[in-house]
């Protein structure tokens, strides 16, 4: 049965950036690509457990801000060094103006 939680409202998250979402003991990064498209993963470094939300986006990309790891935030899949564990993903759905994620 989903869990869809309401994180945010769209208008939370400027284009190509991310906002910190957390609910319970649990902690997510939630995205709005350059198309104008939200994604959520988990919201720590899978390298040294960093909070993403203070790191760089750019693209499709967001830079962890302790070592400049990166990871594509559409799938999660590290893609620059020293991050090698990918990202877990969320599955998100916008209805009206409010973002939700699936945990």
């Amino acid at each position: 049965m989903a869990d869809w939680i309401d994180a945010c409202a769209k208008d939370d998250i400027e284009e190509e950036d991310l906002i910190r979402f957390d609910h319970g003991d649990r902690t997510f990064a939630i995205y709005r690509s350059p198309e104008d498209e939200f994604f959520c993963t988990d919201g720590r470094c899978t390298h040294e457990d960093v909070h993403l939300a203070d790191g760089l986006v750019m693209d499709h990309t967001i830079e962890c801000p302790k070592h400049n790891g990166q990871f594509d935030y559409r799938t999660g899949e590290a893609k620059r060094a020293p991050v090698c564990v990918n990202l877990a993903t969320y599955p998100v759905k916008v209805e009206g103006d409010r973002v939700f994620i699936e945990i």
